[in-house]
């Protein structure tokens, strides 16, 4: 049986679902497609923190499913702009658990992962990297083993 490592980023997949299909990603759905018939070694789910009470409960849902959550504060500069971004956190731990997994599934568009899917592969690893495909970085979906397409069978209806 294959061994999976898990890593999700999840603002990125929340704004390319909820923007291109005005719907929200379905962990349900993805995790029983993710380590169907494979032993899972870690998942990890890397979010901001705002503090609210609908992120509190949305990250007990996560943790439910079966994902470690890791957190960063929200960061709002004084120009408005906003700061927390989770690459090099993820970055270190896919490499970290690679050592352990078959499989590392990677859940982003970002093109900054090309990086690391490439060094993933040249460890001997598969990469699978879900995205939405219009919002997701041909650079990425270049240099996994396989990209899987998140479409309306992994959104909540």
């Amino acid at each position: 049986m294959l061994k999976v490592a898990i890593f999700v980023d999840v603002q990125n997949v929340y704004y390319t679902t909820r923007q291109t299909y005005r719907k929200n990603f379905d962990y349900n759905a993805f995790w029983a497609t993710a380590t169907a018939n494979r032993e899972l070694v870690k998942a990890f789910a890397y979010a901001i923190d705002r503090g609210d009470q609908k992120q509190l409960e949305f990250q007990n849902i996560l943790r439910a499913i079966g994902f470690d959550v890791k957190l960063k504060p929200f960061i709002q500069r004084a120009d408005g702009s906003a700061k927390g971004d989770w690459d090099v956190g993820i970055t270190i731990d896919a490499l970290e658990y690679a050592a352990q997994a078959d499989v590392i599934v990677l859940v982003s568009g970002d093109g900054d992962f090309d990086l690391l899917c490439n060094k993933l592969r040249e460890k001997g690893k598969r990469v699978e990297v879900y995205g939405v495909p219009k919002l997701t970085a041909g650079s990425l979906i270049r240099s996994a083993t396989e990209f899987i397409s998140i479409d309306e069978r992994l959104t909540l209806n």
